[in-house]
């Protein structure tokens, strides 16, 4: 006899962990690498085994501490601005404000540390699908034991109704698995011991069975040949654990903006902080301007107004029925470039129906011919009704009954279960089923059999009708219809029904061609055209066989300009995806794939500068969906592995749901620069007094107050900011393209529009209110204004104006920047209900600072006079008309040059 060749863990008295051998292989080979036999294991062995390859179980990696995590929160950039704002209110006085600021810095911090146990999540949850116990064979006797306790070499007892343990090589009886969860697929499979099938992925060999899938009927026994980690389930985990979540695009630019906004607000500070002692500014007032400067420059308010922008948008989303995870996912989804979808239940309506039948001689026409045929595919069933009436069952067999009905032939299932005399169920490797049914009447009898055309078809006793019904078969399928054959024979009177299927099915005679098909929501093509304008690729990555899937790509729009279809996505090579993905006007349909393949995909459109969104139902694409930058994971078909990895969770499973979080994540993402542009205007015109001050050596009296400031930037401003993230979409959101992937949250047109436009019109206005004042009361530069002088109430009048003066300047800005392009016109004045509240709210606030004594003590405020108020309510209109005037001359010159913008667009260029 000649030797096999060694192979690792051979030649020990059990496997090596890590040892590779061929599950598949034959059982006898199989049992000596495993070192065990039929009766399995002893006790002691099993002992053994369990010390060296450890428990059953799916771990995961050790926890990073609470404290690191925290730490690393606490110190975000603008977690770091905030602290300083939080100091400086504190030295200020203000304690309110202070502690408001640190529970602010402590909700943003509870966030990110519930988002970083989101992996995690996943992969505990995938230990729950493994059971507690099973039955194992042990020193030649049935025992029942934990299943952590399983071991590479145990024969494990396999039966209905029960979850499989471990990952087992089928070696007696059969059952039927359910295996959706690693395959997305919902139809049952059969796992027998049956040869291996050559080349085929492990998922797909007749003969093995995975852990943590359920066992549907039948009976068998199995070897254990990997446990824990080393299964098919905890390869997924470890897959999970690699596939980190990288911080989204909105939490990368914040970071940038904080350090962007730090730098600024440090460097002014030193260089007026050196130019005031230069110009003989006494040191207090130069420590004072310094303090300014920094709390004029830091946006206490932007992290909680992104926050709670971004809290408005979840909201929304899970009105529409999509569930958002993190909160940063929302702008993700509005640059969301690339969204990679599964076709059934997705795409389509995951309800087969029996659309066509075509018979020989008759082909698709209608006729009494097409009832029997339908009838007839319905007795080879095995689906049962519930207590309620509903039919339950293999998808497809629950088409053919309810198609059976459709077309006047109805089914009595009882009726066909008394006349069944046989029964061979769908075999994966022959994939057919048949039946011998007999009739009460007589005692002839009859094989029915169905399965796929290519398997049916070398049966036929005859070749006469094998060319007409692979031409009828390529054509119903070029419809994206699942083809199956029916064909029969007639039993000999008087004889047994057959025992072995190979006598049942041979020498038939072709009936028929089924075609079913699961017709694709009615919502679909239209939210695939809202992908193409907004320049978005949609491309199909799906179980299924590749025509199918892409004669749903084409009944639904995907494929425009051009579709490309792979056929066997687990062979696709790196080169060739980049080539395809690089190709802007291809979309393409990667069939049978793995969850490798999605995985893959994914890291190749993120490697290529793609945003992208990963749609998922199986534990199986729990690695894709913590991959992609929105994992998108399906509530009613999904298992609860792929709802903790994903990002978002679709509760109608519907894809059109997807596009609209899109439009929702452009809305909120252009909601954010709204609402930066307007935080930031009000930083000109409350930096200019400060250099005005410093400039004039202190011959112009400071012409606003520290204390002021942090009234306007956590008072006035906030509740306006709010509304202006309840913004509606702008007309043409869904008709530009996505924003580069690079472009920051803020442009260099922004800041230049915030700054240098807005900004310094304000910064105008307020200091003419101010000096206006002072000059009615007889100042001139370098009269003194300190208290006990003459001068001083004016003074005091003069800095409330200046705040006063803001504050109105900020009601022009608020409704300035409802749009970056359009006419105020073409979105209504009254449209945004909350922003009228938001302005309603911050001037009563000013009226109460203003003219409420203890308020006017606490902030060193005074009564203005009739005439001054009349001068800052002129302010809004001044401020809003001049950047409506501003954009109108935009629109006008771009409209000349013929490169119009898309209403709504936003630049390219930004900050880094």
């Amino acid at each position: 006899m000649t030797e096999e060749p060694p192979t690792r863990g051979k030649g020990n008295a059990f496997p090596t962990p890590g040892g590779t051998f061929d599950p598949s292989e034959p059982v006898p080979r199989l049992r000596r690498e495993l070192a065990t036999g039929p009766e399995g294991l002893s006790a002691r062995d099993a002992s053994r085994r369990l010390a060296v390859h450890g428990p059953n179980e799916v771990r995961s990696k050790a926890h990073s501490s609470f404290l690191r995590q925290l730490s690393v929160q606490l110190a975000h950039p603008l977690a770091l601005l905030l602290w300083a704002a939080a100091a400086l209110a504190f030295v200020a006085g203000l304690a309110v404000l202070g502690w408001a600021i640190l529970a602010v810095i402590a909700i943003n911090a509870a966030f990110a540390l519930l988002q970083e146990r989101q992996a995690e999540r996943a992969v505990e949850t995938l230990a729950r699908y493994l059971p507690e116990h099973a039955f194992v064979v042990r020193d030649g006797g049935t025992r029942r034991v934990e299943a952590r306790d399983l071991v590479p070499g145990d024969v494990i007892l396999l039966e209905e109704g029960g979850k499989i343990p471990a990952d087992a090589r089928v070696t007696d009886g059969g059952v039927e698995v359910d295996l959706s969860m690693l395959t997305g697929e919902s139809a049952p499979v059969e796992r027998t011991d049956a040869s291996g099938r050559a080349g085929a992925p492990l998922i797909e060999e007749p003969n093995l069975v995975f852990s943590g899938t359920t066992c549907l009927g039948g009976q068998a026994r199995a070897t254990v040949f990997a446990t824990g980690n080393r299964t098919e389930l905890g390869r997924i985990a470890a897959l999970s654990q690699r596939s980190r979540r990288e911080p989204s695009p909105l939490e990368q630019q914040v970071k940038k903006v904080a350090w962007f906004i730090a730098a600024v607000a440090v460097a002014m500070g030193m260089v007026f902080l050196v130019l005031g002692a230069a110009v003989g500014l006494p040191l207090t007032d130069s420590l004072t301007f310094a303090i300014g400067l920094l709390v004029a420059n830091v946006p206490e308010g932007l992290l909680p107004t992104i926050t709670l922008a971004l809290a408005v948008g979840v909201r929304s989303l899970a009105r529409r029925g999509a569930v958002v995870k993190r909160l940063s996912a929302v702008e993700t989804l509005g640059s969301t470039d690339v969204i990679c979808t599964d076709k059934t239940g997705t795409l389509t309506l995951n309800r087969m129906r029996l659309q066509t039948v075509w018979t020989p001689g008759h082909g698709t026409s209608a006729g009494p011919w097409a009832a029997e045929l339908a009838h007839t595919a319905s007795l080879c069933t095995t689906v049962t009704r519930t207590h309620e009436g509903a039919l339950q069952g293999d998808p497809t067999e629950t088409a053919l009954v309810e198609g059976a009905a459709d077309r006047g032939a109805p089914l009595d299932l009882a009726e066909r279960d008394a006349d069944r005399r046989g029964l061979f169920r769908f075999d994966p490797r022959l994939r057919l089923m048949s039946i011998v049914q007999g009739d009460q009447g007589t005692r002839s009898l009859r094989v029915v059999v169905k399965g796929a055309p290519e398997a049916v078809l070398p049966r036929l006793h005859t070749a006469a009708d094998r060319e007409s019904a692979r031409e009828a078969t390529e054509s119903m399928a070029g419809q994206g219809m699942r083809v199956l054959a029916v064909a029969g024979r007639e039993w000999p009177e008087g004889t047994e029904a057959p025992t072995e299927r190979r006598d049942a099915e041979s020498e038939l005679t072709l009936l028929g061609l089924v075609g079913l098909y699961d017709p694709p929501r009615t919502e679909v093509a239209e939210a695939v055209r809202r992908c193409h304008d907004a320049g978005i690729r949609v491309l199909i990555v799906t179980g299924d066989n590749g025509a199918t899937a892409a004669a749903v790509a084409r009944e639904v729009g995907i494929g425009v300009p051009r579709l490309h279809v792979v056929p066997a996505s687990e062979s696709i090579t790196d080169g060739e995806l980049d080539r395809l993905l690089v190709e802007d006007d291809v979309e393409v349909v990667f069939a049978r794939s793995s969850p490798e393949t999605k995985l893959k995909v994914a890291d190749a459109l993120r490697a290529h500068g793609r945003i992208v969104a990963m749609t998922g139902d199986g534990v199986n694409d729990a690695p894709a969906l913590h991959r992609a930058h929105i994992g998108v994971a399906m509530g009613k078909s999904g298992t609860d592995v792929a709802r903790e990895a994903a990002t978002m969770v679709l509760t109608d499973d519907d894809f059109a749901t997807i596009v609209a979080a899109v439009e929702s994540g452009r809305r909120v993402y252009d909601n954010v620069r709204k609402f930066i542009v307007y935080i930031f205007a009000h930083t000109t015109p409350e930096v200019v007094p400060f250099l005005v001050f410093a400039l004039s050596a202190g011959a112009v009296p400071l012409p606003l107050t520290v204390l002021q400031i942090l009234a306007i930037d956590l008072g006035t401003e906030t509740l306006p900011a709010l509304a202006l993230g309840r913004e509606r979409s702008e007309p043409g959101t869904m008709k530009r393209p996505p924003r580069p992937h690079r472009q920051g949250v803020i442009s260099r047109d922004m800041l230049i529009r915030s700054w240098g436009f807005l900004g310094l019109v304000s910064a105008a206005l307020v200091m003419g209110a101010f000096f206006y004042v002072l000059w009615r009361s007889g100042w001139s530069p370098g009269a003194p204004t300190g208290e006990g002088t003459a001068l001083h109430h004016a003074y005091t009048m003069a800095t409330t104006a200046t705040f006063a003066g803001i504050v109105t300047c900020q009601v022009g800005t608020a409704v300035a920047a409802r749009t970056d392009h359009a006419a105020l016109r073409d979105i209504g004045l009254f449209t945004n209900p909350l922003l009228l509240a938001g302005i309603a709210f911050e001037l009563a606030f000013t009226t109460a600072l203003v003219y409420l004594p203890p308020l006017q003590d606490l902030f060193g405020t005074a009564a203005l006079p009739w005439d001054v108020v009349a001068l800052v309510a002129t302010f809004p209109i001044l401020v809003w008309g001049t950047d409506e005037l501003r954009r109108a001359r935009r629109r006008h010159t771009q409209a000349d040059a013929g490169s119009a913008e898309p209403v709504g667009s936003v630049r390219s260029s930004g900050l880094p």
